[in-house]
């Protein structure tokens, strides 16, 4: 069988056997143990399709295994791990195969850090520490990886939480280029300086390139902190940022969450104007939307001011969305495309990684297992258990679609 029709046979064997269409366990690699538990790679951050072979796709990895150890600590249980890119392939018979790992390296090849940034190159009020809690020196250019963008020359596009940074990487994971809000210690080009505000750990956690590979497309996971955390009156309204890659222009967009606190983890284009997003609250709402930007106010700051544009004289998330209306800004629109909990047997809390094939009719999407562990107090590392009593582990999941 030729190796460009194997992806089609695959869902042909997916239509003759449901059961086998739910799920595709992920290759499992074991990092270690901490009191006595054993930790995972997983690449559930982000999942992309592999432009040159319908067969493959790349996954992302998180920043590393961590665990809370209290009120704003986290344990990082491996702390030079180093966030990486993984090639996968799906054989015919419904196993993935692991092709290479591509780990995410500086211009000059040391490679990065999952740790986070010191104050001034990032945001995050986290203090880290190593499984005996000994403090842990932030990293400058440390990268908390969310989302993935892979482009048709080979190269790697990576968003992150600290920043947040948008990450350029060649195709073997050298660093070509690193944009920042406004104000981080960072040289070249720039992201709006709103950003800024982000929520600690809730930053760009999607992105995309749009299919000219023109247009980087990029999603906040929640409100931003804007002004501040206490000023904000707005919890449901994320913000989806686009850059031209060629002109270096971004336009902002406002996205209407379905309740306060909900989190968007990923967006894959389309076309040009239309994406999908997935849209969760960490429990029982898995949604992924198909939204438009068309139609949709661009609400950039010409002054790239720090509180972005003022919508009747207050930062937009101190608006209501009645109040936002009013002043006739309109938020992306969105149609209901899947309820993944009810689509497939999706236990995992975490939903955060998805990819389109087979020209719109196929959505493929992927569980972060946080490496397999959770903490059950300051001090206890226990495995992560899905509500059936399984330790959580990165699986994938084909949904039937019929977007056009």
């Amino acid at each position: 069988m030729k190796q460009t029709t194997l992806l089609a046979a695959l869902i042909g064997l997916f239509a003759a056997h449901p059961a086998l269409a739910e799920t595709l366990p992920m290759p499992v690699e074991k990092l270690g143990e901490v009191q006595g538990v054993p930790f995972y790679k997983g690449y559930g951050s982000s999942i992309d399709a592999d432009p040159q072979n319908p067969n493959r796709f790349y996954g992302l990895t998180d920043r590393g295994p961590n665990a809370d150890g209290g009120e704003n600590i986290k344990i990082f249980l491996q702390p030079d791990f180093t966030p990486s890119i993984g090639h996968f392939e799906i054989q015919t018979n419904g196993t993935i195969k692991k092709l290479r790992d591509i780990p995410l390296k500086d211009a000059n090849g040391k490679p990065l850090t999952g740790l986070p940034n010191p104050k001034g190159y990032g945001t995050s009020k986290e203090t880290v520490v190593d499984t005996d809690k000994h403090l842990l020196q932030r990293d400058s250019t440390g990268i908390d990886s969310e989302g993935l963008a892979v482009m048709k020359d080979g190269t790697f596009w990576v968003s992150d939480e600290y920043g947040p940074h948008i990450v350029h990487f060649d195709r073997n994971g050298f660093e070509l280029e690193r944009m920042s809000p406004r104000g981080v210690k960072t040289n070249g080009r720039r992201l709006p300086a709103i950003l800024g505000h982000l929520r600690p750990n809730r930053g760009m956690e999607g992105l995309t390139t749009t299919p000219s590979n023109r247009v980087l497309v990029g999603i906040m996971q929640s409100a931003l902190h804007n002004p501040s955390k206490d000023a904000v009156k707005n919890e449901s309204v994320t913000r989806i940022v686009s850059f031209d890659l060629a002109t270096g222009k971004t336009k902002q967009y406002l996205y209407r969450q379905g309740g306060n606190y909900w989190k968007n983890s990923e967006i894959r284009a389309i076309d040009e104007h239309r994406f999908l997003v997935d849209e969760h609250n960490g429990k029982n709402v898995k949604h992924v939307y198909l939204i438009d930007l068309r139609g949709a106010t661009d609400v950039s700051d010409p002054t790239d001011s720090e509180s972005g544009l003022k919508v009747n004289g207050k930062a937009i998330e101190e608006n209501t969305w009645e109040e936002l209306a009013a002043a006739g800004i309109k938020p992306v629109s969105k149609i209901l495309v899947s309820d993944v909990k009810k689509d497939v047997n999706f236990q995992s809390s975490k939903f955060e990684g998805m990819w389109v094939a087979d020209g719109g009719k196929t959505l493929w999407i992927i569980n972060d297992d946080d490496f397999g562990i959770d903490s059950k107090d300051d001090h206890t590392i226990v495995p992560k258990r899905l509500p059936n009593g399984e330790t959580d582990a990165t699986r994938l999941y084909r949904i039937p679609l019929n977007i056009k």
